[in-house]
């Protein structure tokens, strides 16, 4: 990143008087007389390189350094973008003023990238005739499209590049839209499968004031409106099967929240890397395990049924990137994963038809993997409704692959889809002693500290890539095992009473039990 090359003067001495009182403060509809009802040199295609103020574009800065405000080369879809640079701390705003509007739901997008560091660095929708809505910009040395929503009322609307920023801090902007439509997440959830063993075992959750209270309340107060529990066949502690998620179920019910049950069909984890039968499906046949696919799926359904917790969505199979039931399911014998999968979605859509069916790989980053995944289940006549990814970013590569798999994949496949498991450390230390799955600097993602902030920004910085997936496609994302704290006796493995949990520094409550920050992120829009 460079300099500006000229300092400009603002357009009237009339509008610093109204900005001088507070920093990024939209200018009054009167200031605007060039105000037009489409944005202006959206691209900054229309300026050469190192200018101030753009065609069509105003800058501000309540202490003079509009120069950090410039155009330069690099721009994303063109020739030139905007960023926003100094070798000294600064804060300016970089907007332009619409007017003309029909009154209605807007979306601002634009494509970002960003150092990371600053105070603030942010899009903003302001002076729209509604509260003022804004989108962070994420880490990322890639471009990453982030949209805004809005709605205008009074025909008029200011769209803002704002940054509060140390000495080199950087961002770069680049092709806005704005355009009739809105975005949003419909789901926000938790993962909460570890909580009723946590809570047997004397585990306690506070509310970040340190007021002791009920971890699911806490959870849908800060903004989750969804629930996901596992569900294993016979695991050896008996948590997790039918009997512990039909109580769980209950509390997520209570709260108002939607339910996902998510399937393991195994007695133990279910992941890319292991995928085994429940010993009393052991023997079976394939013929057999398709029995028991439908047998097991229906009765943990219909008993949630029974119980008036039916399941808003299921997941056939837990990260089945390989397949689930090896080796009879596994992706090298697509005719009989596709019978698996099949089976398993004929029990729960017989329990409720309106129960929707998600499938779920991991490495959310992988095109390749999704696209050859999909491509099979679609030749086998796999009938489902959602996507769902699990995106770790020290494990799965950049925000922006993972939304150009999510962009891709829902187009290609015309499907909604979902972040189904994400999290990020406030620490790196362990509580319990047992050694964390993410416990040295070296695995953290670039710009993402393993501190509250960090572990915010990253839950932040997902559900902006999840929210701008085009076509509102974009379901939304659980947050995976937020209650998992070091509790004793609630470790890894459920075989071993005296395993440690490697989680706890990746929960949203912190080792004095208390929400962290992060939480709040699940309120997002």
């Amino acid at each position: 990143m460079h300099p500006a090359r000229s300092r400009i003067r603002l357009r009237a001495a009339a509008v610093a008087a109204a900005l001088a009182a507070l920093l990024l403060a939209p200018l009054p509809a009167a200031q605007h007389a060039e105000a037009a009802a489409t944005l202006t040199n959206a691209g900054f295609e229309s300026d050469a390189t190192g200018t101030a103020t753009p065609t069509g574009w105003s800058s501000y800065s309540a202490a003079g350094q509009n120069a950090a405000s410039f155009t330069e080369a690099g721009g994303h879809g063109g020739s030139h973008r905007l960023s926003h640079w100094s070798a000294a701390a600064y804060k300016v705003e970089t907007y332009q003023y619409l007017s003309g509007l029909t009154d209605g739901t807007y979306t601002l997008s634009a494509w970002v990238r960003s150092g990371g560091g600053q105070n603030a660095a942010y899009l903003a929708l302001r002076n729209c005739g509604s509260a003022e809505q804004r989108t962070d910009l994420p880490v990322t040395s890639t471009w990453i499209r982030i949209v805004t929503p809005i709605t205008v009322t009074g025909g008029a609307c200011t769209i803002s590049v704002n940054s509060d920023a140390n000495a080199g801090n950087w961002l770069n902007v680049d092709d806005l839209t704005f355009t009739s439509g809105t975005t949003g997440l419909a789901v926000r959830g938790v993962d909460l499968s570890a909580l009723k063993k946590s809570e047997d075992l004397g585990g306690t959750y506070k509310s970040s004031t340190g007021a002791t209270g009920d971890a699911v309340a806490l959870l849908k107060n800060a903004g989750a409106n969804y629930g996901r529990l596992k569900v294993w066949v016979n695991p050896a502690d008996g948590y997790n099967n039918k009997a512990r998620v039909l109580a769980t179920a209950q509390k997520i019910k209570a709260q108002g929240m939607k339910l996902l049950v998510d399937f393991h069909y195994s007695d133990i984890w279910a992941d890319p890397g292991a995928q085994t039968k429940p010993t009393a499906w052991s023997g079976h046949s394939y013929s057999q395990l398709t029995t028991d696919v439908y047998n097991h799926t229906y009765d943990v359904l219909n008993a949630l049924k029974a119980q008036g917790t039916t399941a808003d969505m299921v997941q056939i199979g837990n990260e089945i990137n390989t397949g689930m039931l090896w080796p009879e399911g596994s992706t090298s014998n697509w005719s009989q994963l596709g019978g698996l999968l099949k089976s398993g979605i004929s029990a729960a859509k017989a329990v409720s038809s309106s129960t929707q069916i998600a499938l779920h790989l991991a490495n959310g980053g992988d095109n390749a993997l999704y696209r050859t995944w999909f491509d099979n289940a679609t030749a086998q006549g796999v009938s489902y409704d959602v996507i769902a990814f699990s995106f770790y970013g020290y494990w799965h590569g950049a925000l922006s692959s993972l939304q150009a798999n999510l962009d891709d994949i829902s187009a290609r496949y015309g499907k909604k889809v979902m972040v189904a498991e994400t999290a990020y450390p406030f620490r790196l230390d362990s509580e319990d002693g047992h050694e964390n799955i993410i416990d040295l600097s070296s695995e953290l993602v670039s710009g993402y500290p393993a501190s509250s902030a960090g572990q915010s920004a990253w839950l932040r910085d997902i559900m902006n890539v999840v929210e701008a997936v085009p076509n509102g496609r974009g379901l939304g994302v659980f947050y995976w095992e937020p209650a998992w704290t070091a509790v004793t006796g609630n470790g890894w493995d459920p075989a071993d009473s005296s395993s440690g949990n490697g989680w706890e520094n990746q929960a949203l409550f912190d080792y004095d039990s208390k929400l962290l920050p992060a939480a709040s992120r699940l309120a997002h829009r």
